[in-house]
């Protein structure tokens, strides 16, 4: 199936503790359907000190089901991708407003 998020879009989460929040994907895991939004689904993380680190208690943003994730559109509201034709090539656009989202 094609990508519908990409790393660098900005989503909105739909359900869970961060829902109604916005935030950029950092990295996006398509075989396990997961992606890490940057500053959302945060927890602490114990990590010991070594040469180069200091350590403690650091937070980490763990990885969000892509299905609980939407597109932001230009007006800031949630919408669903879909993929059109333009030319020879295949783009992605917003639903709700039918901008292209990458040229």
């Amino acid at each position: 199936m094609a990508a519908k998020l990409k790393k660098g879009d900005t989503v909105m989460v739909l359900s869970g503790k961060d829902k109604g929040k916005t935030g950029e994907i950092t990295l996006v895991d398509p075989k396990a359907g997961k992606a890490v939004v940057e500053g959302l689904n945060m927890a602490v993380r114990h990590t010991r000190q070594t040469q180069t680190s200091q350590g403690g208690r650091l937070p980490k943003a763990l990885p969000i089901d892509l299905s609980n994730l939407a597109f932001v559109d230009a007006n800031g509201k949630a919408t669903r991708v879909g993929f059109k034709t333009e030319g020879d090539k295949k783009v992605r656009y917003a639903k709700t407003t039918g901008d292209v989202i990458d040229a």
